[in-house]
């Protein structure tokens, strides 16, 4: 009984000590979701110097975290990202770029230049070889590896 007593005497510092981890976490992510769960433990914070017994301290704090995710984090992350480049970057931006065979591409290996002047290592999507010269499309990319498929050339004018 001494030790509950002890619990729910010292509960403050618990609850300190829970709000700067989370605010902490909060600051490496930036997903508003750790930032939910300090202002929940503000909460309890507010519950145990108020004087309520710890079992409802921790249920306060869970309805606030609770409550402020499922309400207020989604219009606030809908805010933050809605000045973002949509154009994709990086490996994403490669998928369904077109190129031509260099080296034939078979399951183990091969080359392809995109349209962008990237070489890359490629393997066929599909089953097959693609021979010098096909025109390809980029279907995915797995590491270092385009997988391509062949795609029809569309006639000049």
């Amino acid at each position: 009984m001494e030790l509950i007593q002890t619990i729910e005497q010292f509960a403050w510092i618990g609850w300190l000590v829970l709000i700067l981890i989370f605010l902490v976490i909060e600051m490496l992510t930036l997903d508003f979701t750790f930032l939910m769960l300090s202002i929940g433990g503000v909460a309890g914070l507010g519950a145990d110097l108020i004087g309520a017994p710890i079992w409802l301290q921790v249920i306060i704090a869970a309805v606030v975290a609770a409550v402020l995710i499922l309400v207020l984090r989604p219009p606030l992350l809908k805010r933050l990202r809605r000045g973002e480049d949509p154009t994709p970057t990086n490996v994403a931006a490669l998928v369904g770029l077109s190129g031509r065979v260099l080296s034939t591409v078979t399951p183990h290996g091969g080359q392809v230049k995109l349209s962008n002047g990237d070489t890359w290592t490629a393997r066929p999507d599909q089953r097959g070889e693609l021979e010098p010269g096909t025109v390809i499309r980029v279907s995915r990319i797995d590491g270092a590896t385009a997988y391509v498929r062949p795609e029809e050339e569309e006639p000049s004018e």
